[in-house]
Order: C-alpha cells, then sequence, then structure tokens
C-alpha cells in the first residue's frame, strides 16, 4: 500500500455525539483529535468535513421548506467544525475552518489555493458549510473538497463498521463488504454516499475507505492499511 500524503477525513456528526445521540461527546471529540495528531506529526495533511446529524436531520420534517432545512443543515456543520477544531487546538494542532459563504469572524472563505497554502504550514483544515447551497449532501461537499485538495483517499469515519447489504441494526444477518467498487455501489444503489457523490467519486477516481469510528485508533490503523472496514476501489 502506497503511503497516504494528504487526505479527507469524513467524520459523522451522529458518531461524535456518542452515546448521547445529540450535540457532542467531548471524550470521543478527543479521541478523534489524538489519533489525528498522531498522523499530522507524522506529516500526513488532513483535511476534515463532518456531518450535522447530531444536531439536524431537516429532511424528516415536511413543515420546513427544503432549502431552509438544508440551511440550517449547514449551520449545523459549521458549528460541529467550530467545536472540533477547538478540541484539536487543545491537543496542539493548528486548525483552521473554511466555508463557502462568509461567517463574519468565525471562519476563512474556501479556496485551493487558501486550503493548500494552510496544508503547507501544517494546518488542519476544517471544510464546513457543505458546498454552500441546499439540495446538496455533505457527502457531495466531501467528494468535491477531496477533489479540489488533490487528496489521495476519502477516510469516511462512521457510526457504523463499513458497508453492509442490508441495514444491520434491522438485519442480524446483513453481510459487510470488505471491498466494493465504486461502480458497484453506483450500480447497487448502496447508499454509501449518495448517489450525485459516488458518480461524482467515480468519474474522478476519489478511493474510500469506510470505517467504525467508536473502534480503537480506528483513524490511525486505517491509514496505516490496517483496517477491518470496507474498502471502496475505483479500478
Amino acid at each position: 500500500m502506497e503511503p497516504l500524503n494528504r487526505v479527507l477525513l469524513k467524520l459523522s456528526g451522529e458518531a461524535l455525539a456518542g452515546d448521547k445521540k445529540f450535540g457532542f461527546d467531548e471524550a470521543t471529540c478527543v479521541a478523534v483529535a489524538k489519533q489525528v495528531k498522531v498522523l499530522a506529526d507524522a506529516g500526513v495533511q488532513i483535511g476534515i468535513v463532518i456531518g450535522g446529524g447530531n444536531f439536524w436531520r431537516g429532511r424528516t420534517s415536511e413543515k420546513i421548506d427544503r432549502t431552509k432545512a438544508d440551511a440550517i443543515g449547514m449551520l449545523a456543520t459549521v458549528m460541529n467544525c467550530i467545536y472540533v477544531s477547538e478540541i484539536f487546538r487543545t491537543e496542539g494542532m493548528k486548525t483552521q475552518v473554511l466555508t463557502p459563504f462568509e461567517c463574519g469572524t468565525f471562519t476563512k472563505t474556501f479556496s485551493k489555493d487558501r486550503a493548500m497554502k494552510y496544508f503547507e504550514k501544517g494546518v488542519i483544515c476544517f471544510f464546513a458549510g457543505g458546498i454552500g447551497h441546499p439540495y446538496f449532501s455533505t457527502d457531495v461537499g466531501m467528494v468535491l473538497r477531496a477533489i479540489e485538495i488533490e487528496a489521495d483517499c476519502i477516510l469516511a469515519a462512521k457510526a457504523i463498521d463499513g458497508v453492509y447489504d442490508s441495514d444491520p441494526a434491522k438485519n442480524p444477518n446483513a453481510k459487510k463488504y470488505d471491498k466494493l467498487s465504486i461502480k458497484e455501489v453506483v450500480d447497487k444503489q448502496l447508499g454509501v454516499i449518495d448517489m450525485a457523490a459516488s458518480v461524482l467519486c467515480m468519474e474522478n477516481k476519489i478511493p474510500m475507505k469506510i470505517f467504525g469510528l467508536n473502534e480503537e485508533n480506528s483513524i490511525i490503523e486505517t491509514v496505516l492499511g490496517n483496517f477491518t472496514g470496507t474498502e471502496i476501489t475505483v479500478d
């Protein structure tokens, strides 16, 4: 396995909430920070996208206009990134939150050039706010940012430990895939990430590794290639 020099780490908002299922579980966030610091100290450049599901899942509400629900979701990811970036700073890392829209003095506006300059200085970049438009999921934002920063791989840390052929919470006999091609994900509509993100990933040949955040040192082990999740290939 070739070493990963630059990665896009996607953190599930639900996973960061831990057993509380809402908001933040600080111990979980600190554990993530400690793992990322090990990788950063080893020279890996790291961009991070965080979902907003620990605060808002607007698509389940029929009372709010979709564009407004998506706006709330984008702001939830900004809150998540600001919080987690501060946890990272307490662990000795330099961080910056970048958004596709202005948030006063809270964040910087995203551009590839700006992100690359931060990476060169050893800064962990948090990409918040999705792509800044409704009807596009955090998955699309994740893949788009990975393409823009020329990431070697997307590391998707979830509350579940990989991709299954059915919902393991509902089907105890659900089978976990060790490896899938992105084409299989699209053809079988497995829902690993949404269809728009899957096609974007396939067209731009961005591989993914999907794994459980709550497993011990799972982020480090995934970067080292010693993980037990699901690998999504682009060959």
